[in-house]
């Protein structure tokens, strides 16, 4: 291996605030950071609010990950609930060819599997839940069957209740997603099932066991006098809760390190030992053992705090980030808001990268590379400075690439249900990991950025009807409407200032003729062509309508006495020329009266108008006059 080379490492994980995630992530980053190398996480937060559509949209982010930028993998694919995400993640790694490991999964023989016996350790458990405290009806609460550590603790489970002679009853099973919500879900499925109370709950892991005590606890059980509780992981939360929760000891940041080290050994060619790692029980008050005090109780309460004022701070941030966003009406505005409030996430670098039609896509497609394909990244912040980035390679993953080793990078998706807007992308800050509300800013800027998308197409709706509200689809000038909504406050102007104005009304001549002899589309066709000559014969402050069937009107507010000549010159003229142009077997021709007219108060737009009109049907009258005359010739 190239010693001056940066080695790049993508890991794929969802859940990120759960305690086993977080412990193993502990112990890739520091070994990264030691060994100069950086890693780039592509994490959702899938399988938490039940919702398939979210969960499309949050395991999106999987798809950004082009693995030609990597040189291994590192595959957390146990704590992802999604059968098809996890199918096309590996699908993807097996293709890649490039060395990767998984964790607690003897599945796939391309990958080198780093696994603890849970199954020695399950077994401790629930032999001293039996034989200590005499333990012979147990509820179990399971992990999901699709993940490998699950089986083996529910099958350890099992096991030992067999050599007691203890019968497992399958209703007082209950399987879980390895979430936080499972333990609470478990009681309340158990206190509607009307089974006795057991003897325990022996749970898969520490995050199902808090809130399953914490759940019994509200129905009035003391634990563990009335019911044991016992857990497995050995987390922060489980060691300092009250009861202490009993449970299995796992070196997980030692997985995280020990993952880093295997993949090193790889890329240089060399085939690493096989390591079992061990886990080992602490029993403790939930089993009613020993109490387990903590080594610095005072050190403890400061971390709490610590972490409660950080919470707090970090709420009450989401909180005006939130309504700021709601005050926002344009993408810039918007844009400015995030970045004021990623500023003080304590990161050196945050991206936020949207798919280049962002605005205009509303119908998600089918998940795939491709639908990061072209990108665009509103803003790039750092310490120093903020650039944006007009366009970007999807495959490139990141809009500004990182030019040193160390760095470690979380991908999160921005999404609205499976609709995918882009993702977001922290670096060397622990927001992500540490903070609980992660999520909660996720789904903030997601729903923010939809709403953003939903005003602009809004906004171009409005334009739209709008638009035909005052645009005569046919000639493609004003309407009536358009003609009264735009001509009135510049007459109330003419009215004050006593301003002459000229207000013309042209009406079509023979228009039952060429629809009679050739068709209503030569009509339409020949409406068009005057609309035409009429707006060219308009001066760039002079307004024109199609007021009705074959009926237009032109509005010019500064007038002289001239006006109405200049414009009847203006107007044959190029009536003739587009006649000659269209070489018909009709002639297009209309008859013009104009109303020139110095406003007063007492004058209306709709006044003027009908003078316009009534001459307008004296020219008119006069050539019919004139054509009866010449026919009796």
């Amino acid at each position: 291996m190239n010693l001056g080379k940066i080695i790049n490492i993508a890991v794929f994980v969802a859940g990120l605030d759960e305690e086993y995630q977080n412990n193993i992530i502990t112990g890739i980053n520091e070994f990264s950071r030691r060994n100069n190398i950086n890693v780039s996480y592509f994490a959702a937060f899938g399988g938490m609010i039940d919702s398939r559509l979210y969960d499309i949209g949050e395991y999106s982010i999987y798809d950004l990950a082009n693995l030609e930028k990597f040189d291994a993998a590192i595959l957390m694919t146990n704590t992802i609930n999604d059968t098809s995400a996890r199918s096309r993640i590996i699908e993807k790694i097996k293709k890649s060819r490039i060395p990767a490991v998984v964790f607690d999964c003897d599945d796939f023989s391309e990958f080198y599997n780093i696994s603890i016996n849970n199954t020695i350790a399950m077994r401790e458990m629930v032999r001293h839940v039996i034989q200590v405290h005499g333990a012979k009806t147990i509820n179990y609460i399971s992990g999901p069957m699709y993940n490998p550590e699950a089986v083996e603790r529910l099958q350890a489970f099992r096991d030992v209740m067999a050599e007691n002679n203890l019968t497992v009853d399958e209703n007082r099973i209950y399987y879980g997603e390895f979430r936080t919500f499972d333990g609470h879900d478990a009681i309340e499925e158990y206190m509607k099932s009307g089974l006795p109370l057991p003897d325990a709950f022996i749970c898969a892991n520490d995050a199902m066991a808090l809130t399953a005590v914490s759940t019994l606890e509200k129905y009035g059980f003391c634990i563990p006098l009335d019911v044991i509780v016992t857990g497995f992981d050995y987390t922060y939360s489980a060691q300092n809760f009250c009861p202490a929760l009993t449970t299995v000891k796992r070196p997980l940041a030692q997985m995280g390190s020990y993952a880093c080290s295997v993949i090193l050994d790889l890329l240089d060619g060399k085939k690493p030992n096989h390591k079992e790692l061990e886990a080992s029980c602490v029993f403790t008050e939930s089993c009613g053992c020993k109490i387990q005090i903590p080594d610095n109780f005072s050190e403890y309460r400061k971390v709490t705090y610590n972490k409660i004022e950080k919470s707090n701070s970090n709420v009450h941030k989401l909180n005006i980030l939130a309504a700021r966003l709601a005050e926002t009406e344009t993408a810039d505005e918007h844009f400015e808001v995030i970045k004021n409030f990623v500023s003080e996430l304590e990161c050196e670098r945050f991206s936020l990268c949207l798919i280049s039609n962002w605005q205009e896509t509303y119908n998600n497609p089918e998940l795939s590379c491709c639908i990061f394909e072209s990108m665009t990244a509103p803003f790039v912040w750092t310490k120093e400075k903020t650039e944006s980035i007009e366009f970007f390679r999807g495959s490139d993953i990141a809009p500004v690439p990182l030019k040193t080793g160390g760095n470690i990078s979380y991908y999160l998706p921005l999404h609205f249900r499976n609709k995918v807007l882009g993702y977001y992308i922290i670096t060397n800050g622990d927001f992500p990991i540490n903070s609980l509300l992660c999520h909660t800013f996720s789904m903030n800027v997601s729903h923010s950025i939809e709403n953003l998308r939903k005003l602009s197409h809004i906004n171009k709706a409005m334009d739209e009807l709008n638009k035909i509200y005052v645009i005569d689809p046919l000639c493609d000038i004003y309407n009536r409407n358009g003609f009264i909504k735009f001509t009135d406050e510049i007459f109330k102007d003419c009215v004050k200032k006593n301003k002459k104005i000229m207000i013309t009304f042209i009406d079509m001549d023979g228009l039952k003729f060429i629809n009679d002899n050739y068709g209503h589309d030569e009509g339409d066709f020949a409406i068009q062509r005057l609309a035409g000559v009429i707006k060219e014969c308009c001066h760039p402050d002079n307004i024109c309508a199609r007021f009705g069937g074959d009926e237009f009107v032109l509005f010019d507010s500064d007038a002289s006495n001239s006006s109405a000549e200049s414009l009847e010159r203006r107007f044959n003229a190029k009536l003739e020329r587009i006649n000659q142009i269209i070489n018909k077997p009709y002639i297009i021709s209309a008859s013009l009266g104009s109303n020139i007219t110095t406003v007063g108060e007492e004058d209306t737009l709709y006044k003027i108008i009908k003078q316009a009109d009534e001459l307008m049907y004296k020219v008119k009258k006069k050539k019919r006059n004139s054509r009866a005359g010449s026919e009796k010739k």
